[in-house]
């Protein structure tokens, strides 16, 4: 039985509790149809809050009730989630670094009566001795990521037989910021953003590229002392557990490929490890359930998250390789059937686009739907409210939840 957290109520489903519960049980990849007259929406069969996420929900609040009057800190946002961080900061909690690590509250502000609360991203090494150094305790309010500290692990274990870390993640992002922190105390270390640098590294180790040159590709991305003719001479890639799987398996193979050019397939379990994907098992179901959503078919994509959220961001990329995809934070981007506002992966901001919902081109109009790993399921209650506002079917959504909860 999978573990029940303890979250506010007002993060969870009010219209779609039953489609959440399906969704939770049944292990199928097949999209859940809700038809509303005009509009029908298929909803990927896994979405929403993870389990990471959850665990690190529960223990924020449990920290603000078991610690009245004291300094409630946060490292960092908790997920990358602007609903739910808004609320922690409204009950409390002071946030010390931005997402991109920049100093809000300093550490000289710390004393050993305030308490420190790690987000579900981890944090760097150096940052968990600043802590120690000034007599501040987190053990008990620990939120990194179970999946997170499991890449943690795999990339000690590679250490210690010799390899050098390939971390395949976004050298930007928290939760690669403590993994390279964490892989480069255990053997040298490189974060490869994707299937591109990949390639350009496999052309360094082919002899193609100059090693002169390896800076102008991965500065500031490589351990301290790096020395890249001797150190990629045996290699085993962990990743960023939000990355899109299939890019981090293509990254794998682009890699053991040149060491299996340069060694043969007798010296390769020496040059390059064999390394299962460190993906979250969530990252992988969500994954999977978007890829089955798409084959399902439909006129467009809703896609709801954080704009700052990793794993959202895949969701949206598979989207748009197949159908128009619209990745929005909550229902208020929703402007009304004319127009929407969307963050555009491309531009790295919002946009707005017209004529977005094609309302009376079809019927029924399809319309995917499906939201990232830090997003309540409040929220995706409120888009669907929304678009059925806009429709004028919203008074058919009780009896095709009833009917819906009927026969499950």
């Amino acid at each position: 039985m999978a573990r029940k957290f303890n979250i506010p109520d007002y993060y969870c489903s009010s219209l779609l509790g039953r489609l959440r519960l399906t969704a939770c049980n049944d292990e199928s990849r097949t999209p859940i149809i809700l038809p509303l007259g005009r509009v029908c929406f298929k909803v990927a069969r896994h979405f929403g809050f993870c389990f990471g996420v959850q665990n690190a929900i529960e223990i924020a609040y449990r920290a603000l009730e078991q610690n009245p009057g004291r300094g409630i800190f946060l490292l960092s946002e908790m997920i990358h989630n602007p609903r739910v961080n808004a609320d922690l900061s409204a009950k409390g909690f002071k946030f010390m670094r931005s997402s991109e690590g920049g100093e809000l509250i300093s550490f000289s502000e710390l004393s050993p009566q305030d308490v420190v609360v790690i987000p579900a991203f981890g944090v760097p090494r150096e940052t968990m001795e600043k802590l120690q150094a000034r007599g501040v305790t987190t053990r008990c309010y620990d939120a990194t990521c179970p999946f997170v500290k499991k890449v943690w692990a795999r990339a000690r274990q590679l250490g210690e037989k010799g390899y050098t870390i390939i971390i395949h993640g976004q050298e930007w992002h928290e939760e690669t910021r403590a993994t390279f922190s964490y892989a480069s105390s255990a053997a040298p270390s490189l974060v490869v953003r994707d299937l591109k640098e990949a390639k350009i590294l496999a052309a360094f180790l082919r002899g193609q590229l100059p090693w002169s040159s390896f800076v102008l590709y991965f500065s500031g991305r490589y351990s301290d002392g790096f020395n890249p003719p001797e150190d990629l001479k045996r290699l085993g890639v962990v990743n960023q557990t939000t990355m899109l799987a299939a890019e981090t398996q293509a990254v794998s193979a682009v890699l053991r490929q040149v060491m299996l050019e340069l060694y043969g397939e007798a010296q390769l379990v020496e040059h390059f490890a064999d390394t299962s994907d460190t993906l979250c098992y969530a990252t992988n179901k969500n994954q999977e359930a978007v890829k089955a959503l798409i084959e399902s078919g439909g006129d467009l994509a809703l896609v709801v998250g954080g704009y700052k959220s990793s794993n959202t961001s895949h969701l949206v990329r598979l989207c748009q390789s197949r159908l128009p995809a619209y990745y929005i934070e909550d229902a208020q981007e929703i402007v009304d059937a004319a127009s929407i506002r969307h963050f555009d992966l491309d531009l790295g901001r919002v946009i707005t686009s017209r004529n977005w919902l094609p309302l009376g081109s079809k019927e029924p109009l399809e319309i995917l739907l499906t939201a990232g790993a830090s997003c309540p399921d409040a929220v995706v209650d409120e888009v669907i409210v929304k678009i059925a506002g806009l429709a004028g079917v919203l008074d058919r959504l009780p009896k095709a939840l009833e009917a819906f909860s009927a026969k499950d």
